[in-house]
């Protein structure tokens, strides 16, 4: 069976973690929530979000897909998370599909796998998109092999659909 894992923390972007979750489903993943701990969060918005897993025991042979959702406060906390870092590495490794949305590409930032990379991301975060090595492109989709990135929650229907049609091409 299809695996994927959304990694957040408290202060997410509601529909940043919910949209993907329902959609990946509906392309036959199975979908499983991390955060540190696993513990139960609250979005931006109040929507409270019980974890299925722990974001310290990810484990990258567990997973074809990982989604990295924003909320500005998520991803900031995510990204301090050392055995989170190590996990975004050995997806990337293993060129597995690694997809962040707003300010989700922090964490690719701090896993340390966006130098030479084309990537979006909210742009509050253009800057340090650019001093971490990327080049930052200002357009709704990014794909630049196994990452793939989205500005906002409102270009979260093309950046599905990209990540799900990577996916597909990626294992036929």
């Amino acid at each position: 069976m299809k695996k994927a894992v959304i990694i957040t923390g408290p202060g997410f972007e509601e529909a940043e973690v919910i949209y993907p979750f329902y959609r990946l489903i509906e392309a036959g993943f199975s979908v499983e929530i991390a955060t540190k701990n696993k513990s139960e969060v609250k979005g931006k918005h109040g929507l409270p979000l019980t974890a299925t897993v722990d974001a310290l025991s990810l484990v990258e042979s567990d997973y074809h897909l990982v989604v990295i959702p924003g909320g500005y406060e998520a991803p900031d906390r995510v990204r301090q998370i050392k055995a989170v870092l190590v996990f975004i590495r050995e997806m990337n490794k293993k060129n597995k599909i690694i997809a962040a949305v707003c300010h989700g590409p922090w964490v690719l930032i701090s896993a340390g796998i966006m130098k030479g990379r084309k990537a979006t991301c909210y742009k509050g975060c253009k800057d340090d998109l650019i001093n971490a090595g990327a080049v930052y492109l200002e357009i709704d989709v990014v794909v630049d092999g196994n990452i793939i990135t989205s500005p906002h929650f409102k270009t979260m229907a093309p950046w599905m659909k990209a990540i799900i049609l990577k996916f597909d091409h990626s294992t036929s």
